[in-house]
């Protein structure tokens, strides 16, 4: 995977162990916690195990979004095999004060145009949970449609393609 890349606005590196305290902000927002879930990482040291389960899980890559500009990290982009998916998956989560700007389309439009390119991802798929009206728009913004309706453990999830 492209280790950097470089938007008008923004800057996306791979998931590094010193983005830890990020992550912990990230994860912990309420955005996070309502639509993708709980990680209990409460401090820097759970940030950097969770970091390293990233790390280490192959097929899994997070970059962290960050401001041209200022160099803040405002956000991730995530693009991961999940077992229990056919195809790749792309993800997307931002701190709550930077949403509605379009930076994590700028993100996620630059990372689909990237893997696009691969013969080994003829399809990526998103999913969302169903009341995630941001997310849904987005994906649809991008260019994904909705498929159909999975579930995820006891969760049920909505599927879009691209």
């Amino acid at each position: 995977m492209q280790e950097n890349i470089v938007t008008q606005r923004l800057s996306l590196h791979i998931l590094r162990e010193d983005d830890a305290d990020f992550m912990k902000s990230l994860v912990n927002s309420e955005g996070w916690l309502q639509f993708i879930g709980d990680r209990n990482v409460h401090s820097l040291d759970d940030a950097r195990e969770y970091i390293g389960r990233i790390q280490k899980t192959p097929d899994f890559t997070y970059w962290v979004v960050r401001l041209r500009e200022t160099n803040t990290p405002i956000g991730i982009i995530s693009f991961l095999k999940r077992t229990y998916l056919e195809h790749f998956d792309i993800g997307f989560a931002f701190l709550p004060e930077f949403n509605g700007q379009g930076y994590a389309y700028e993100a996620a439009n630059e990372v689909l145009s990237i893997v696009r390119k691969e013969p080994r991802f003829p399809h990526i798929i998103a999913t969302t949970l169903p009341n995630n009206v941001s997310s849904i728009k987005l994906l649809k913004k991008l260019g994904f449609q909705f498929a159909n309706e999975i579930e995820v453990g006891s969760e049920r999830v909505h599927l879009y393609m691209n």
